[in-house]
């Protein structure tokens, strides 16, 4: 786990579905490794899209610390651990105040903004882009919508501040978030 910024982590663990045959382009063409990301609020710890290998879990436990647990999730497949936080820490599924939810229900994703920080939190809609930058997904991804329709929606994002997009897909953005943002929906 990497402390991006002071109180928001981000990891990645290995996703018990992925496929390493999948077809190049298709929409299980993922790496096996996918991003989570917890953010200490005030008020609450904040897990978003979760997975939780048996080895950091006493680490999680050191974060929590007994405080109120919040579990957000991005788009409905990356439930991934969601269930097992609830459960250990007794949280809720309640956005809290100190983060903003964006829904983009055309796409069936919600992006977290992370105001304090300066982050954005993304499930599938933006990726890495192996390069130290992020992408719109592909659009084997879209379940029937276009790219340029995403990239028209995604449009609302550039007014951020952000200096980090904590990705699911690929590596993340530390720094440069604004940038990487107007490079890939131009």
């Amino acid at each position: 786990m990497k402390e991006v910024a002071p109180g928001l982590h981000h990891w990645t663990a290995p996703h018990p579905e992925w496929d390493p045959d999948a077809a190049p382009g298709s929409a299980l063409d993922w790496p096996e490794e996918v991003g989570c990301t917890l953010y200490e609020t005030r008020d609450a710890t904040v897990f978003i899209d979760p997975l939780v290998p048996e080895d950091l879990w006493p680490e999680l436990d050191a974060l929590v610390a007994g405080r109120p647990v919040r579990v957000l999730t991005t788009i409905r497949w990356h439930g991934r651990s969601r269930d097992a936080v609830l459960e250990r820490y007794g949280g809720t599924e309640e956005v809290p105040a100190e983060v903003r939810a964006l829904p983009f229900p055309d796409f069936g994703e919600t992006i977290y903004v992370l105001p304090e920080p300066r982050a954005l939190v993304t499930g599938d809609l933006l990726i890495g882009d192996g390069a130290g930058g992020v992408r719109v997904c592909p659009e084997s991804w879209l379940h029937g919508g276009s790219v340029a329709a995403l990239r028209s929606a995604l449009q609302a994002l550039l007014v951020l501040p952000v200096d980090h997009v904590l990705t699911s897909h690929w590596e993340p953005v530390i720094g440069g978030g604004q940038v990487a943002l107007a490079r890939a929906l131009s």
